[in-house]
């Protein structure tokens, strides 16, 4: 697949050339497996292939082009699906090699003492200390402060869990080559790497079958298997030990895990009817079942380990009980009290699994014992065995495995990670519009106006009674939202209030809806109204343009209220806001997104500041810029000041889940960075300086000014060009995808061609595969150049120019803006585009729109230039530019057969006998190997 001798050279210097050498060799390998598997004919093919698209995208050659073009049309079918694959699997070990790069990069920094490297916590709590900020601050700051990743499932998850499976195989044997090997090992290393490239080869990479609600929990919980249960503990120690490096002392522990692990999966119902009571109950018994199952390990291993004697040491009273109440009565560990203690903790925790659902227990217990009742007894038995050794001059003995055992079971509990609900506004309105009417408390809900529905649901609120009635027939949606709600009452009494915590309500349009939510959970005993005690926190989601702009206010006048008030009391005078970076991107655009959330923001921090309450913001972004993605560090040092302070929640979305936290060393970095970024971006003290603001409000005023004119040019071009639907359906692989066994929701929220109605994620994964990435940059060239034009002669326009590179030095939302646009700009090819344009099946509209997408596209480049003074793409980032501009070359032929694909397929629709499913297996594939060399989807 890849001739050594076309790869570049490496310089002794060189510090990407054991990335240039896994390349190679993996590509070899995989040459060496196409070769076995499918033939010399088959190997020569993907490699002249391969070349030809290396010599057209490095060489500007096109003579390449026109070759490369026809080898791809006069491809039989058999013969794509091997080529398919070959690139597919290619982008997947470029990923592999890639990331264990990275983690060679960090390490080589860590042994070279560069410790303190940005990004790092110890570099924030450098920064911190240089600027005056105290340790009790700071130790304030983790005592109060929770930082949660939320793992969601989307329908862009394109990659198998064998094929995941099969890839960290890989990338372990990968880690192992930079290790001291003897010829002998290293041959039989290369021999595994083939065996396990080989295995992937003949390994399925699509799904035949849709992904059930119940697959994509088990996906998610590998991730903690391979991750996060190991590596999240570790970080605490580390942030522990940054600490005593740049304060000194010992480091108070926090009394409460500040990082903590949440989850969508199996709870979130809007728009997929197969999330229901059953997949929650089902997510909760999968989550405990993994984390008790990982507690037995550690405790078994534990009671191996911590064979200490009482004929040599002795041990406190509380071990001696704990051994003493032990199943185990063994005399040849009469004098081992540790051993005995850990025996009966195991046997505790094996009755605790039993009781919470789990059936495979591995190794069987010595005798009976009582399940735990809670999380916090069992912590309490390992701390009991934490401070007997401590008590005596054991101390070395409590961090190899009992410290991280200690850490697990404070962030974990019974839970392993908090299951939030979500449920779309009007759903609620339906539900309690029959529950009012079958009660005889109002005939027609949905028919009042605001303020009597606000009137109403207070006064329902304040009765004793419920609503609902067990001798009345409800529908079907009503049942099930009603059980929904019990299961989550049950669920928190069975696995801990940490369970279930946060109740989301997305398309939140007024205070209506976030009071209907109360009187759900009234209703099924989440809300105790006298007592002021509210299971769920009830948190908005604002998504649209619109949502974003009334947020602050349905806010100002939902704090107001006296219940609420009570109700946040009760919470830590605490709130969550949750905003929708994806739809918020669909409705308006790349800048006008982005300016609306981050005034949304300011304005929520203002009436918050005012009402006494702390904000905690849930961020909803996607994997894709398009999305609200892009480098997560840097996106939280970005928000406005007062956004952060100590609380935030983030979605981690579709294949970033993969890329993030599928390797447990680039999981462990991805964590610190945003452990680093939240403690500085809520700590770092903010210039009050007067000019510093009035600049601010300068940018500010610009900013606006560049978002209204982007809108309209986004709008102008998707919701008011005649003819945009059809060319978006026909000039994307949208139908395509909504056809993959990729996710368990459907891709449009209603059954038709509107764009309104489709998702926001496939929405951006569509024009991701087509190489537009249009969601990520469209409208930003239109908005500067007529800025700029507007400035009157040439003076006025240059110094209109000044203010922009002004901004982009000074203002971080405005830097972090432009890098991501740039990053979307680097991967995106309109010569590509172009060939999905040709499949717009009115010759003459496909040639207009992509007349005027060639156009923005043109335009934002001259912008960008114009205010960065880099001509090249990612001239800040040259690591990045190279990874991406060498994955062109086999990204491109991948596109080319797509489209190809795609043409033969439409060819075929409504002709049974011309349908081949070989042709819709090869686009499926191209698919899944396009959003791999991407490295990233929806």
């Amino acid at each position: 697949m890849v001739n050594p001798a076309a790869a570049p050279a490496s310089t002794p210097s060189d510090k990407d050339a054991p990335l240039k050498e896994d390349i190679r060799l993996l590509g070899r390998l995989l040459g060496d497996v196409l070769r076995d598997q499918e033939g010399h004919d088959a190997f020569d093919l993907v490699e002249t292939i391969r070349q030809t698209a290396v010599r057209f995208r490095r060489e500007d050659d096109a003579q390449a082009g026109e070759e490369l073009t026809g080898l791809l049309h006069r491809l039989t079918r058999d013969q794509t699906i091997s080529v398919v694959r070959a690139f597919s699997y290619f982008s997947h070990l470029a990923n592999i090699a890639e990331d264990r790069h990275h983690v060679r990069r960090r390490r080589a920094h860590l042994l070279a003492g560069s410790a303190a490297q940005q990004g790092s916590v110890n570099y924030a709590l450098g920064r911190l200390r240089q600027a005056g900020v105290g340790k009790d601050t700071v130790q304030r700051f983790f005592r109060e402060a929770l930082i949660s990743p939320v793992l969601t499932a989307h329908p862009t998850e394109v990659q198998r869990k064998s094929i995941l499976d099969a890839e960290h195989d890989i990338a372990r044997l990968l880690a192992e080559r930079d290790l001291p090997l003897t010829p002998r090992e290293r041959q039989a290393n290369i021999d595994l790497l083939k065996a396990r490239i080989a295995t992937l080869w003949h390994t399925r990479m699509l799904r035949y079958s849709k992904l059930t609600v119940a697959d994509e929990i088990e996906n998610a919980l590998s991730y903690y298997r391979i991750t996060f249960l190991s590596e999240l503990p570790a970080l605490y120690d580390d942030i522990e030990a940054d600490l005593a490096a740049q304060y000194g002392g010992e480091p108070e522990p926090a009394e409460a895990p500040f990082v903590q692990m949440g989850s969508w999966i199996g709870g979130d119902r809007d728009g997929n009817p197969n999330v229901n009571a059953s997949t929650m109950r089902f997510a909760l018994e999968r989550q405990s079942t993994t984390i008790l199952a990982w507690y037995l390990e550690q405790v078994h291993a534990l009671g191996a380990e911590l064979s200490l004697s009482t004929l040599i040491t002795p041990v406190s009273p509380q071990l001696a009980a704990l051994a003493d109440a032990s199943p185990d009565h063994s005399p040849h560990r009469g004098d081992e009290p540790y051993r005995r203690a850990l025996i009966g903790m195991y046997a505790r925790l094996a009755a605790t699994a039993r009781a919470l659902g789990a059936t495979d227990i591995l190794r069987r217990e010595v005798g009976p014992a009582a399940p735990y009742r809670d999380a916090a007894e069992f912590s309490t038995d390992l701390h009991i065995v934490a401070d007997s050794l401590r008590a005596n001059h054991a101390r070395e003995l409590i961090r190899p495995r009992l410290g991280v055992l200690m850490r697990a079971a404070s962030i974990f509990g019974f839970h392993l990670a908090s299951l939030d609900m979500r449920q779309s506004s009007d759903v609620h309105e339906r539900v309690l519009a029959e529950l009012f009417a079958r009660a005889g408390a109002h005939p027609d809900y949905a028919a009042l106006g605001e303020d009597e529905r606000v009137t109403l649901l207070l006064r329902e609120l304040e009765q004793p009674r419920l609503l609902y009635s067990p001798y009345l027939a409800y529908s079907d949606e009503t049942a099930s939202e009603l059980e929904i709600l019990r299961s989550a009452r049950d669920i928190r009494q069975r696995y801990g209030a940490r369970a279930i915590r946060n109740y989301i309500i997305s398309h939140t349009e007024t205070v209506s809806d976030l009071l209907e939510v109360l009187l759900l959970q009234k209703e099924a005993g989440m809300l105790r109204v006298p007592e002021g005690e509210l299971d769920a926190m009830v948190i908005p989601l604002f998504e649209t343009i619109p949502d974003l702009q009334r947020a602050a206010a349905i806010m100002r006048d939902w704090m107001a209220l006296p219940l609420v008030r009570r109700l946040v009391h009760g919470q830590g005078q605490l709130q969550e806001v949750m905003l929708g970076y994806s739809d918020s991107n669909k409705d308006g655009g790349f800048l006008t997104s982005n300016w609306e959330l981050y005034k949304a923001e300011l304005d929520l921090v203002q009436v918050f500041r005012d009402a006494r309450v702390r904000l905690r913001l849930f961020h909803g972004r996607g994997g894709t810029v398009g999305r609200g993605g892009g480098p997560s560090y840097e996106a939280i040092l970005a928000q406005p000041p007062g956004t952060v302070n100590g609380q935030i929640r983030l979605t981690e979305q579709g294949e970033i889940i993969a890329s993030k936290f599928s390797n447990a060393e680039i999981g462990r970095r991805n964590l610190e960075l945003l452990v680093a970024a939240t403690l500085e971006a809520s700590l770092a003290p903010h210039s009050s300086n007067g000019e510093r603001g009035e600049r601010l409000a300068q940018f500010e005023a610009v900013m606006a000014e560049l978002s209204e004119r982007a809108y309209r040019a986004y709008r102008d071009l998707v919701y008011e060009t005649p003819g945009f639907t059809d060319y978006f359906f026909s000039a994307t692989p949208i139908a395509e995808i909504a056809e993959l066994n990729i996710g368990s929701r459907p891709a449009s929220r209603k059954s038709t061609r509107r764009i309104e109605d489709l998702r926001a994620i496939p929405w951006g994964f569509s024009w991701g595969q087509c190489r537009l990435l249009l969601p990520g940059w469209y409208g930003f060239g239109s908005a500067v150049s007529s800025w700029i034009d507007d400035g009157g002669d040439s003076d006025g326009q240059g110094a209109r120019v000044d203010t922009l590179r002004a901004m982009l030095r000074e203002w971080p939302f405005f830097a972090t803006l432009l890098s991501n646009m740039d990053m979307v700009l680097a991967k995106t090819d309109l010569a590509i585009a172009s060939r999905y344009a040709g499949l717009v099946p009115d010759a003459a509209l496909g040639e207009r729109i992509f007349a005027r997408i060639s156009g923005e596209h043109a335009a934002t480049l001259r912008c960008l230039e114009r205010i960065t003074g880099a001509a090249e793409r990612l001239a800040g980032n040259p690591l990045l530019a190279r990874s991406i501009q060498n994955r062109f070359a086999y990204l491109d032929p991948l596109n080319h057969l797509q489209v190809e694909l795609i043409e033969r397929h439409r060819g075929a629709a409504g002709d049974a006998d011309k349908i081949d499913p070989r042709v819709h297996r090869g686009i499926h594939l191209t698919i899944n190997g396009i959003a791999a060399g991407l490295r990233n989807t929806g």
